[in-house]
């Protein structure tokens, strides 16, 4: 593998890890379900390949769109490449703000429930395509960086993609041995600080990143 598509796979696993894992009601589903160990398999399945396809969607098209605009159209990566970096920081402060909110104690929520498989597939699908900042993620900020790694904007894809996949199934078959971490609200705090410090170091390089058109 030489060093340009591991750098563009290495990046698109950590940007699509530093969207994925602060808690949203994405994941607070999927953990609930690791913690009842309920449909884990199959919901962690369908909340990965759901945003890979969301993924491969962005990229195709960013891809498709670098492609055709060189010259006068040139200003269209550079507004995809701002708005990627705006994101990125955006989602930094949220990260630091939450971070802050975590400081404060938690409340257990008892889990003592039981869930169809089928409604817990079409509360996954809810979560996922029913969240504006799924497409944003996925379609406009991913497949928005994509192309600063041409031609290897594929290979970044396929990193944001394993990230993902990655992410739901850990944190699904996970849920056990989390659960006496996220039960203290300085654990919060730290990953929250940690994904903020992350999403500002990608927005840095992003932003001195040569554009490719």
């Amino acid at each position: 593998m030489s060093t340009a598509i591991a750098s563009a796979f290495i990046s698109g696993f950590l940007t699509s890890l530093a969207l994925i894992v602060p808690i949203g009601a994405q994941n607070a589903f999927v953990l609930k379900l690791g913690l009842m160990r309920q449909h884990v398999l199959v919901i962690a399945l369908l909340c990965g390949l759901m945003d890979a396809v969301l993924i491969l969607l962005g990229v195709s098209l960013a891809s498709t769109l670098a492609g055709a605009t060189a010259g006068q159209y040139a200003w269209v990566l550079l507004t995809v490449k701002y708005v990627g970096v705006a994101f990125l920081v955006a989602y930094g402060f949220r990260a630091f703000r939450a971070a802050y909110r975590h400081a404060q104690p938690m409340a257990e929520t008892p889990l003592n429930q039981n869930i169809a498989l089928k409604s817990a597939v079409l509360t996954a699908l809810g979560f996922t395509l029913l969240n504006p900042h799924v497409y944003l993620d996925t379609v406009l900020l991913i497949g928005g960086i994509s192309v600063q790694f041409k031609p290897h904007e594929y290979e970044y894809a396929i990193g944001a993609l394993t990230a993902s996949i990655t992410w739901f199934l850990m944190l699904g078959f996970g849920a056990r041995l989390l659960t006496p971490l996220f039960a203290k609200a300085r654990t919060w705090m730290v990953l929250e600080a940690v994904i903020g410090l992350l999403m500002w170091s990608i927005a840095y390089q992003i932003w001195h990143m040569p554009l490719s058109v």
